[in-house]
């Protein structure tokens, strides 16, 4: 089952008109839409279901800098002094703790990749270092793996899912946003060649400008504009314990684990080796611009061609805005936890760390992530939609760097200085 975020009492009302629609109602889009109503600029967010309902809830709530490409970098600088201070911003608890993330190797060459990234990183004054075996047991004690080494970024965080996204949009909505569930937009409406208005399954709602954060039914929407985006489906399974004594606050990713703690008292934990990547007509429709990254990363996919594969052909790719959507349809992507891939996390786990023997499933979930082929998000003006933007394709990244990346988008969206450089995210790069 999936978790529950905090409740939030959303909006009853349907607007006639506003400065800014945004579409999807994850964490990406809250934040947005914060920082929108900071400056007074009318905005209302439109989900389909209910506010977070997937990934943004689903996540493992890092909060991280290492590991990440070197331009994507001032971004999550840029996200980790804002989660610094979102508590205070939001006047509500969002779990944050800077408790830091280490990433630990077996071998040599895993070893390699990390140093690798530290050297690649070298111009941005990180605090991140490389750690020998008698480092990694003395920061998390009571292992018994063999470790060649390791990297950490003393940092980086964690904050929790359930409540973020809770907070972040009651804060929006005090300051005037407008919070709208169950409501689904099938499209956007375009005068003299620009947006002017989004269609829902409610009505239309005119507007100046519409934001897509719609994680990964983005492409969907933009498929039905005529607009290619680059995306495909992984899924990531993850557990929680129940409260348990554990070695470390540290966040820890093994090479076949991951741990961090739960605001419950427990851990949530995954395979870090393992992502289910179920097969898709897109896999035939844009495949081949991922050829590098499987190269890369073929040892960590579990793929698959069967039920998803079926339930995606039976959505359609293009509909008229007078008919019901895909989005209508599957209000919430929820495909099922992979119980061999959990209990291969749990054993792995185990191994190395014995505290974990005596653990217990609490929960278990899964969440449908939107990969670009440089696992880089798109954040900008779509080509050839003059009025849209987008705010997409973050890759299981989003979580962490949504406070930078949803005011990234507000800043681009009001025309304020961007809180950091936009190029990398260019829709156009692709």
């Amino acid at each position: 089952m999936a978790p529950t975020i905090a409740p939030v009492q959303t909006s009853s009302d349907f607007p006639a008109s506003t400065t800014v629609v945004i579409i999807g109602g994850g964490i990406i889009g809250l934040t947005a839409a914060l920082a929108l109503s900071e400056r007074d600029i009318p905005v209302v967010v439109l989900e389909k279901g209910h506010i977070a309902g997937e990934q943004s809830s689903r996540n493992l709530g890092w909060i991280r800098k290492t590991s990440r490409h070197r331009e994507d970098v001032p971004l999550a600088l840029a996200a980790d002094r804002l989660w610094a201070g979102m508590a205070e911003r939001v006047g509500n608890d969002v779990g944050y703790r800077r408790s830091g993330i280490m990433f630990l190797a077996r071998t040599a060459e895993q070893l390699a990749v990390h140093e690798a990234w530290l050297k690649s990183v070298d111009s941005l004054s990180l605090d991140s270092q490389l750690l020998g075996a008698r480092e990694i047991d003395s920061l998390v004690p009571g292992g018994r793996g063999k470790w060649a080494g390791g990297i950490y970024t003393a940092s980086d965080g964690r904050a929790e899912p359930t409540l973020a996204s809770s907070a972040i949009a009651k804060a929006a909505m005090a300051k005037g946003a407008v919070i709208v569930e169950n409501c689904a937009v099938r499209t956007l409406s375009m005068s003299g060649g620009e947006v002017s208005g989004v269609v829902t399954e409610k009505g239309e709602i005119r507007c100046d400008q519409a934001l897509l954060a719609g994680g990964l039914w983005s492409r969907r929407f933009l498929g039905n504009l005529g607009v290619s985006l680059p995306t495909l489906p992984l899924i990531s399974s993850v557990f929680r314990t129940a409260p348990m004594e554990g070695p470390t606050e540290i966040a820890v990713g093994g090479p076949d684990f991951s741990f961090r703690k739960h605001k419950g008292g427990g851990f949530i934990v995954t395979q870090r080796g393992a992502l289910d990547a179920p097969l898709m007509l897109d896999h035939l429709l844009i495949g081949s611009r991922y050829l590098g990254a499987l190269r890369s990363q073929r040892h960590l996919l579990r793929i698959s061609l069967g039920k998803h594969f079926l339930r995606d052909l039976a959505l359609p790719r293009r509909w008229r805005a007078g008919k019901r959507s895909p989005f209508e349809r599957v209000r919430t992507m929820d495909p099922e936890a992979n119980n061999r891939i959990n209990d291969e996390a749990r054993r792995n786990l185990a191994a190395a760390w014995p505290a974990f023997e005596r653990a217990t499933m609490e929960a278990s979930w899964a969440g449908m992530i939107d990969i670009t082929p440089d696992s880089n998000p798109v954040i900008g003006a779509v080509p050839g939609v003059p009025g849209l933007s987008i705010a997409s394709g973050f890759s299981g990244h989003g979580f962490g760097t949504s406070p930078a990346a949803g005011q990234l988008a507000a800043d681009l969206l009001s025309g304020a200085e961007p809180i950091i450089d936009p190029t990398p995210y260019r829709f156009e790069r692709f």
